[in-house]
């Protein structure tokens, strides 16, 4: 497969999105994964992967409970 030299031939090629509609079947799921951490980019990935929603209304929306390192000041 060669690949594509700029952004309309890809359009051609593998079409658009403008009609893309999530599927939230297959194991669409709330993440308790906070914002930025490597699970939470990993269930991105795999949303975008199964065509997915990026976002679940129950995802999690803050950081409480959780507890952080704490680095001494030099």
């Amino acid at each position: 497969m060669s690949q594509c030299k700029n952004v309309f031939e890809a359009i051609l090629r593998y079409g658009h999105d403008e009609d893309f509609v999530p599927n939230e079947e297959n194991g669409f799921e709330a993440t308790d994964a906070p914002a930025g951490s490597s699970d939470k980019i990993e269930v991105l990935r795999r949303r975008v992967e199964l065509g997915q929603p990026l976002w679940h209304t129950t995802d999690r929306v803050d950081y409480s409970g959780l507890t952080g390192a704490i680095r001494p000041r030099e």
